[in-house]
């Protein structure tokens, strides 16, 4: 037998998938609800095949009313089952906010540590694919300023596939929010690719000349930028934050120690952001480490365009990420 690796080749939904029905295989308490995952096989197809394999009881089409599903999803936790939760898109996620900020974020410490809420609840999130503004916005930041909650944005296969599973294990509530320009992303995942932590940032390069830090739906254009830099000579490295509550604030700090230039480039839009959290912890925890101060490239502060052309001006791009950066590396003193 080689001692290389099996791999196989899959897309960011497939991984998705197959940690859904890994799940469901190994815990019987796993159960999917949410629109149309069902019959249907998800909204973006993540659920495909799951309702025949394993029958209604564990794959259970919901009613249109995210407050409904969600609140249920809450009360199976709190009898010992472990619901997956799909919400069809983070806007919509806004209709159980209530359920989300005020029961399941809370009922832990209201109840004196009596009640977990072992709940994972599952979205799309992001834009780039002409679903306009009610389908298209990046909201994780909003909900990463909630304690009681773990916030992750999966942005490579491998945490498509096992992020989950330690959702899974966690006694309180995980939000996983899965960019959906991501899901048709194709690559080699390892064949026996399983959990996978979900506390710790990742580097996807490593540099010495400025720290590119990002997640989820812009790693991938953060590390095309990060190209085009070493092409002009600049090394850039690129922190995929991974989790964004908590924030491993330890990995920030010690990339932008290494390289003393911080560039945030986040989806979601600038003000009150994740980047400008992320940009104060930075000038809490390593001011005197900087060379240059911190900047963001953000979303343009408008309610996603349709029209294509549009949503690709609102967007980070790779090519304002490289004028950024270039314009930071520049101010060597």
């Amino acid at each position: 037998m080689s001692a290389q690796a099996k791999t196989v080749r899959v897309t960011y939904r497939e991984a998705m998938r197959q940690a859904i029905r890994e799940a469901l295989l190994r815990d019987p308490r796993v159960f999917l609800m949410g629109e149309d995952v069902g019959k249907y096989g998800g909204c973006y197809a993540v659920s495909k095949g799951l309702l025949e394999e394993f029958g209604p009881e564990r794959i259970r089409d919901t009613p249109l009313s995210e407050s409904a599903f969600v609140g249920a999803g809450i009360g199976a936790a709190m009898g010992g089952m472990r619901p997956i939760v799909e919400i069809m898109t983070v806007n919509f996620s806004l209709l159980a906010l209530d359920q989300i900020m005020n029961n399941a974020a809370t009922i832990l410490y209201m109840s004196g540590g009596q009640f977990n809420i072992p709940l994972v609840i599952r979205m799309t999130t992001g834009a780039g694919r002409q679903l306009a503004a009610q389908h298209s916005h990046s909201l994780e930041g909003w909900y990463a300023h909630i304690p009681g909650i773990k916030i992750l944005a999966p942005a490579t296969l491998e945490d498509a596939r096992g992020m989950l599973w330690t959702a899974l294990e966690d006694p309180n509530p995980v939000l996983i929010f899965e960019n959906g320009a991501l899901y048709n992303m194709e690559g080699e995942l390892a064949a026996d690719a399983g959990a996978v932590d979900i506390e710790k940032a990742a580097i996807r390069r490593p540099g010495t000349d400025i720290s590119l830090i990002t997640y989820g739906g812009t790693l991938g254009k953060t590390l095309e930028a990060a190209d085009e830099l070493a092409r002009a000579g600049i090394n850039a490295e690129v922190l995929d934050l991974r989790t964004l509550r908590p924030l491993d604030n330890a990995a920030i700090i010690d990339s932008v120690t290494r390289t003393h230039r911080a560039l945030i480039i986040d989806e979601g839009w600038r003000s009150g952001s994740i980047s400008a959290e992320i940009s104060a912890r930075i000038m809490e925890g390593a001011f005197y480490e900087l060379d240059a101060p911190v900047a963001r490239v953000c979303s343009a502060e408008v309610p996603m365009p349709y029209a294509k052309h549009l949503e690709d001006a609102a967007l980070p791009q790779p090519p304002a990420i490289v004028e950024a950066a270039r314009a930071m590396v520049g101010e060597r003193g």
